[in-house]
């Protein structure tokens, strides 16, 4: 239990050092699922014990993954039935935005990147536990961000989009954050998934003996994702000595 617990201090940490930011305008809605999700964070951080040999590092919290299930692209389905996660109450985040209310384990959006991920790690472990036995997910920042884009129209915006000024701030928060859990969990591989993660790793843990690359987004936005991604991120992480086949 020593890692779930000193990660959920430091998750405790970051949240309250979160909890005092503002941001500007077009950001209009800010999620925590560290803080309404926390039953879903705690029951996900059972898989962080031991020593991992890789950790996968996403951007933040999707709005039907994470934002729902306090799980890193935690896709409804495959929390429940990949990773056994099916009995969690999730409270309403403050100033919950009509068109993007969440519902918990009965959200009935699956988020793709999360589907897709997930289902790579069962294809290649068959298991949870023997996927977590040597791996680990975190997502760099847990704060989803809405912005107005319009008359009744609200858009997820990525924190590589705030302002200058916010950024920095939130990114010094992160990036301690990350650096702590890194220590703990002790990888020999940190693989961003996608761009911005990747170069938050590169920023967050320069110092570390840790080997830092990064895998295609499974986001349906990249038009290279959207056909035989997981073919194509395996053959990564098998030409980076990640995996072995």
């Amino acid at each position: 239990m020593k890692n779930k617990l000193i990660i959920k201090n430091l998750y405790d940490e970051l949240s309250c050092m979160l909890d005092g930011m503002k941001f500007s305008a077009p950001v209009s809605v800010v999620y925590n699922p560290l803080r309404y999700a926390a039953e879903g964070v705690e029951k996900y951080l059972h898989y962080s014990e031991g020593n991992k040999r890789v950790v996968f590092l996403g951007m933040n919290p999707g709005p039907w993954g994470m934002a729902q299930t306090g799980v890193p692209f935690g896709e409804v389905e495959s929390v429940k039935n990949f990773l056994g996660i099916k009995n969690i109450h999730v409270t309403s985040p403050e100033n919950e935005h009509e068109l993007y209310k969440v519902r918990g384990l009965d959200c009935q959006r699956s988020e793709v990147s999360g589907r897709r991920l997930w289902a790579l790690f069962a294809g290649k472990f068959g298991t949870a536990e023997k996927f977590f036995a040597s791996h680990f997910v975190l997502n760099y920042c847990p704060l989803l961000f809405l912005a107005e884009s319009g008359e009744n129209r609200v858009r997820n915006l990525t924190p590589d989009k705030l302002k200058k000024s916010e950024r920095e701030i939130l990114f010094a928060a992160c990036d301690k954050n990350l650096s702590g859990i890194i220590k703990i969990l002790k990888p020999e591989f940190v693989i961003g998934i996608g761009n911005f993660a990747y170069e938050r790793a590169l920023e967050a843990l320069d110092g570390l003996d840790v080997k830092i690359s990064k895998i295609l987004h499974p986001s349906p936005a990249s038009p290279q994702s959207n056909k035989d991604w997981d073919k194509k991120v395996s053959l990564q992480l098998l030409e980076s000595g990640v995996w072995k086949k």
